[in-house]
């Protein structure tokens, strides 16, 4: 296939999928070793890997060497790979990307009713510890009780976690759904509740009360999707620190790189990562947000213990 053939086989990115920040700053705050981005999104190349035909959205190509390169600067050696809705049930992105990463990255894939336990099992031999659950219109319908219990029965045995992704208002409407999935819940960026609703809405009484359950967990990125601000997102991050004081050991934190359907530009990936001094200020905390609890949600080796010399520049 020629280049020019190449060019034209990806088809034009959609409203709200922009392309990343030009020139993320390289973050100041040191992470702990072993830091985990445990939300982001591998996309194409669409000319090796097409997008589904029934997706709602089409974004920029996102391949696996820009979003490793990404984590380089970032200071950020582990990552999870979450199975973007724009490639639908074909894992094969996913799995590329499982396999080029030599035990790196962990994998959240997303099942349909014609996943088969024999993929199923696949996935997990590759790195795949979780499914998620999208709840958002623009992204498809709700899934019905029906369903998820379907997904439930295949991945049963696997110990893989429900990732569930909808609004805040969507929080209190399936407090009680929540509630009733069998083992560990992960509900991701902030619930993105509305701010505007007050520090006491119901979306945030409700997520208060499923992280208080033991079970569920909580994905504190998403800070630049749910402030009312703009940067440097002061309201989201006092929203995240608080609840990483509520529950530090159920905490995990992600870029949501590369920031697809969003309004307005891709915010800076090294600015997301200096807010974390705010959100975690306690190292004990910090540690636990970036290293110990992904590893323990996602199934990775334990973070090493021994921090990094301070006289060799990290890269």
């Amino acid at each position: 296939m020629t280049e020019p053939a190449l060019h034209a086989a990806h088809p034009a990115p959609s409203p709200g999928c922009p392309p990343p920040h030009p020139a993320p700053r390289r973050p100041t705050l040191v992470l702990p070793p072993g830091s985990c981005d445990a939300h982001c999104h591998i996309l194409g190349p669409a000319a090796v890997f097409p997008y589904a035909p029934e997706r709602t959205f089409t974004p920029l190509d996102a391949p696996k060497e820009q979003v490793a390169a990404l984590h380089t600067h970032l200071g950020l050696s582990r990552a999870v790979v979450v199975q973007s809705s724009c490639n639908g049930h074909d894992h094969r992105t996913l799995l590329d990307a499982l396999t080029a990463g030599h035990g790196r990255l962990r994998g959240v894939a997303l099942i349909g009713e014609r996943t088969t336990r024999a993929e199923i099992e696949e996935l997990h031999r590759a790195g795949v510890r979780g499914f998620r659950l999208n709840f958002l219109p623009h992204l498809r319908t709700a899934p019905t009780r029906e369903e998820i219990d379907s997904v439930l029965e295949r991945v049963d045995g696997l110990d893989w976690a429900a990732e569930l992704h909808l609004t805040g208002a969507e929080v209190a409407d399936h407090e009680a759904l929540v509630r009733a999935l069998p083992g560990r819940v992960v509900i991701d960026h902030l619930a993105r509740v509305d701010l505007g609703d007050g520090p006491h809405s119901p979306a945030l009484r409700s997520l208060r009360r499923l992280l208080d359950t033991g079970d569920v967990w909580l994905k504190v990125s998403g800070v630049d999707r749910v402030s009312r601000q703009g940067p440097p997102y002061a309201d989201a991050v006092a929203l995240a620190a608080s609840f990483v004081r509520q529950a530090p050991d159920r905490v995990v934190w992600g870029t949501d790189y590369p920031h697809v359907n969003i309004r307005g530009a891709a915010p800076d990936d090294g600015l997301l990562v200096d807010l974390l001094a705010d959100i975690a200020p306690d190292p004990a905390h910090l540690r636990r947000l970036m290293a110990d609890n992904p590893a323990e949600l996602f199934d990775f080796p334990p973070a090493p213990t021994v921090p990094a010399d301070p006289h060799v520049e990290q890269t």
